[in-house]
């Protein structure tokens, strides 16, 4: 051992290489539910995978919904019906149908004005 890291050691002193390192622990804090602004059986379509929505939809199914609703605006819409299509056909084959196709339009307040935006709800039953 050098005569460095034995003066060290006997002043208390620790080198960087002796010194592990540690990473803080995180403050531990009360977890409080979630809380959705709607019902558990909705899923909202946006910019995630078309499987991601498809399993959202197929595990509500799963969890004891009887219906659930795939709700999507603007550039989702398509994916929304893909989510219906690929639930329908592929992974509940004769256990689910389409009850419900709602349409409409939102108007988006912005600063120049207002836009209109596009919206679809699919209400999926089993």
């Amino acid at each position: 051992m050098s005569e460095k890291k034995k003066q060290d050691r006997e002043t208390g002193k620790s080198t960087p290489r002796e010194r592990p390192y540690r990473r803080e622990r995180p403050v531990e804090r009360e977890h409080t539910p979630e809380r959705r602004p709607f019902p558990e059986n909705v899923i909202l379509v946006g910019t995630k995978g078309t499987m991601n929505y498809v399993l959202a939809t197929v595990l509500q199914f799963n969890k004891g919904s009887s219906d659930v609703s795939i709700k999507a605006r603007g550039r989702a819409i398509s994916k929304a019906v893909d989510v219906a299509e690929i639930t329908r056909t592929r992974f509940l084959q004769d256990k689910c149908k389409v009850k419900k196709i709602e349409i409409g339009t939102e108007e988006i307040k912005e600063d120049g004005g207002t836009r209109n935006v596009s919206t679809i709800n699919i209400i999926l039953e089993k």
